[in-house]
Parts: structure tokens; C-alpha cells; sequence
């Protein structure tokens, strides 16, 4: 189970979506692979600083628990959480992803254990700690994705997800102008797959889980993208088994 100096878990999911909105890879990934979770908000400023804020504290919720990262793509979110001590496991379809994420881990002289493939093939493994971070906006089944992560999360354990919400906002930011100018590569997004923060919620409540936070990634002209209230844009969502 998760140990922390937070007091509850919704103290802990705070801490853990302040840190990951400070994340970024601090060295270059390969760039033969063209497309990573993430590597859109990166180039856009999300991913500003590596883990801003009370990283001691982040050591402690962390620690060798297991953690997965499901979408992993190269290993942008994998690496950061290796190296704070958690025993990482990523996954992704693409095996040009895990390809790269293999070899930039080795560089970087981690333990990661990257898998290609689904969360179908995690089997009876349970994991403290679930992420997935710009991916259900991609899959075929939003439901049926939820229900993986939610027979992946171990008992007092974490699920924190990521996705862009679907509003005039995101399409302007994400489809008009990411797209539209090549900061993200066209069709990447289909906005109408984009889910509403209560659209996800249903789906987590559905497989059994409680939504226990709820915040907005929002742009700030003096701090850049930061973890806020306002969910127009993007927004994290933190769940627990019920």
C-alpha cells in the first residue's frame, strides 16, 4: 500500500498531480519515433520543470511500490517515476514506443519493465499506483479500457488519469492550432472521443471505482500550464477502489 506523509488519499492525489504537471524527460527521446503520450504538451510547455515541489514527500507516497503506466509511449512518465524508487512497469501498443523506451532507459541506467502490448496482458498482476495520461482519448473502448485499469489497481492503491476535455477550448488549442500547424500531427485527436470530466467519472463509477479529485490543467501567461480548477482545457482525475 502507498505510504505517505499526506494524511488522506485525497492529500495524496493532490501532491501526485502537482508533480506530475512539472514533469518533463530531461534528456531528448528518439527521434525516429514520431508520437508519444504526452510529447504534444511538452512541446507546448506542459511538462515545464523535472518534479517541482516537495519531491521528499513524493518519495514517500512512492517508494518501491509498484507502479503502472499504461500508454507509456517512450517512457516520459515511466522514467520520472524510477527514479524516485517506484518499481516501474510501462506498457503501450506500439512497439516502435517501447523500442525507444528501452534504449533511453538503458542510457539512462533504469530498471524499467516496458512491455508491449495491452492491459489485457498484465494478467492477475496488481499495481499501488495506475496511470494513464493522454490515452483513453485514443481507444476504441473507453469502458472496457476503464475496467482494465481498474482490475490492474491493487487494493488502497491510486489511479490517476489524464485527458483533454471536450469543449470549444480544446479544439481550438489541440485540433485548430496543434494540429492545424503541426505541433501535433494531424489526426492524432478525434474531438468528438474527447470525454467531459462527469463522462469519465460515470465510466470510473461504473467499474467500481470512487472519484476522490478532480482538477483542471489550465494555461497560466505567467507560470505557463498549471494544475488549476479550470478543467476547459485538460483536467486529471484521481480514483479509488470503492
Amino acid at each position: 500500500m502507498l505510504a505517505t506523509k499526506a494524511s488522506t488519499l485525497k492529500e495524496q492525489a493532490l501532491l501526485f498531480q502537482e508533480q506530475l504537471a512539472g514533469i518533463k524527460a530531461q534528456t531528448p527521446l528518439d527521434p525516429r519515433v514520431t508520437w508519444y503520450p504526452w510529447q504534444s504538451l511538452s512541446q507546448l510547455g506542459v511538462l515545464d520543470t523535472f518534479l517541482q515541489g516537495d519531491v521528499a514527500a513524493l518519495m514517500h507516497m512512492i517508494g518501491r511500490d509498484p507502479a503502472l503506466d499504461v500508454g507509456c509511449g517512450a517512457g516520459l512518465l515511466c522514467e520520472p517515476l524510477a527514479r524516485l524508487g517506484a518499481a516501474v512497469t510501462g506498457i503501450d501498443a506500439a512497439a516502435e514506443n517501447i523500442a525507444a523506451a528501452h534504449a533511453h532507459a538503458l542510457q539512462s541506467g533504469l530498471s524499467i519493465d516496458y512491455r508491449t502490448g495491452g492491459i489485457e496482458g498484465l494478467g492477475s498482476q496488481r499495481f499501488d499506483l495506475v496511470t494513464s495520461l493522454e490515452v483513453i482519448e485514443h481507444v476504441t473502448d473507453p469502458a472496457a479500457f476503464i475496467a482494465g485499469l481498474s482490475g490492474a489497481l491493487a487494493d488502497g492503491g491510486l489511479l490517476v488519469l489524464s485527458t483533454p476535455n471536450r469543449t470549444a477550448l480544446s479544439h481550438l488549442a489541440m485540433i485548430t492550432i496543434g494540429e492545424g500547424t503541426g505541433q501535433i500531427p494531424k489526426g492524432t485527436h478525434d474531438w468528438n472521443k474527447f470525454l467531459t470530466p462527469d463522462e469519465l467519472g460515470a465510466l470510473l463509477e461504473e467499474a467500481g471505482l470512487k472519484v476522490i479529485d478532480t482538477r483542471g490543467l489550465s494555461f497560466s501567461p505567467a507560470r505557463g500550464f498549471v494544475i488549476s480548477d479550470d478543467m476547459k482545457l485538460d483536467y486529471f482525475v484521481t480514483a479509488v477502489r470503492k
